[in-house]
């Protein structure tokens, strides 16, 4: 089975090298994320429990939790440019880690308190998350400031605002608060299930890919990609914020 995936992805990365074909899958990424961006949230069918819900669901708050992460293109895109460049299975579980307390903190004090927050501005700094974590892959602070931020603070850091980015999104709906604690301590539990299912599949292409000769290359069309997604999120989100 093994080898099998091998072949099949290095099947693919030839199929990638052909340049007709990256110009294909950035215009389909960038319309992707153009039509996406503001339904990004939450499902009708959603919708309708959590605003009828009353009491505790741990199971149903922990699948949302799931579902909600791995349709979050925004927190994964996030996640991919951290562990881009991560060998050690160590630091990988370190960063991940860091950016799980951080997400987990936030989200259950900006439910937990009510507390006020601005989506839009709150989704444009994940945006910029995106935009840090790809130019730091391709050196951009060493080579523009002479200065390399400190890695593991900055993944927190934007943690904390991945987490709000969450919390706001649960803040639309007026929560029975009987039971609430238990439920957003199932939708992290959830949230964390789905970033695991996310990374695993990310992790298994990265540790193929980094076989094939052209690895370096498209590390840094990759990184890149992210930049240009994290700019054009950070504008779609600027956008709704000056016009709503």
């Amino acid at each position: 089975m093994h080898i099998k995936l091998d072949k099949l992805f290095t099947q693919m990365f030839t199929v990638f090298q052909n340049r007709k074909t990256v110009t294909l899958a950035l215009f389909a990424l960038f319309s992707f994320l153009g039509t996406q961006v503001y339904a990004h949230g939450v499902d009708e069918n959603t919708q309708t429990f959590l605003s009828g819900n009353s009491g505790v669901a741990f199971i149903p708050f922990l699948y949302i939790g799931a579902k909600h992460m791995i349709t979050g293109y925004d927190h994964l895109l996030f996640l991919v440019g951290v562990i881009f460049f991560l060998y050690r299975t160590k630091e990988i579980l370190l960063y991940v880690s860091m950016f799980t307390i951080g997400h987990s903190t936030t989200l259950l004090i900006g439910v937990m308190t009510d507390m006020a927050i601005n989506a839009y501005l709150i989704d444009a700094i994940i945006a910029l998350s995106i935009v840090y974590k790809g130019f730091d892959n391709l050196g951009g602070f060493k080579r523009f400031f002479g200065k390399q931020p400190n890695t593991k603070a900055a993944v927190l850091l934007f943690g904390l605002f991945h987490g709000f980015g969450l919390a706001s999104k649960l803040q639309e709906f007026q929560f029975d608060r009987t039971g609430l604690f238990t439920n957003l301590i199932g939708f992290n539990i959830g949230v964390e299930i789905g970033q695991f299912l996310a990374l695993a599949i990310v992790l298994i292409v990265i540790s193929v890919w980094r076989k094939q000769k052209s690895f370096m290359r498209f590390a840094t069309l990759t990184n890149t990609l992210l930049m240009a997604a994290g700019f054009l999120l950070l504008g779609f989100q600027l956008t709704g914020f000056f016009t709503s």
